[in-house]
């Protein structure tokens, strides 16, 4: 059965992008506009998704009081903002959080990042 990872960004040629390439991978692919979009969608995707990939800055609730909210689920942030060291430490502590992609992403490096943190 296809693993599903939920695609959290506002941004919709972004969602569609990851969506595309993931889809062509052999992933079901959920979307979702911004973290509160994601809190009411999660729940009810079957199967539980295999990883969230998140966009660091959207409107509405700040990303960093959703993601203790999707405790039991792998979190990778994506980002455009370069971020610190620091910023990264600080963003890391959640034990669900895996990594990051960073915006603009070569496709082929994003899909293998998937591939790494959900599997195949």
């Amino acid at each position: 059965m296809a693993k599903t990872i939920m695609v959290v960004d506002d941004e919709p040629d972004v969602r569609n992008t990851i969506k595309t390439a993931l889809e062509s991978n052999g992933y079901k692919v959920v979307t979702a506009v911004n973290g509160d979009d994601c809190l009411q969608k999660i729940g009810t995707v079957k199967p539980k998704p295999a990883l969230v990939l998140m966009d660091i800055m959207m409107p509405g609730t700040p990303v960093k009081d959703i993601v203790p909210k999707l405790k039991g689920y792998k979190v990778v942030y994506i980002s455009v903002v370069r971020t610190s060291e620091a910023e990264k430490e600080d963003l890391m502590k959640s034990k669900n959080i895996k990594g990051f992609i960073q915006k603009p992403f070569d496709v082929n490096d994003m899909v293998k990042k998937v591939q790494k943190y959900a599997g195949k």
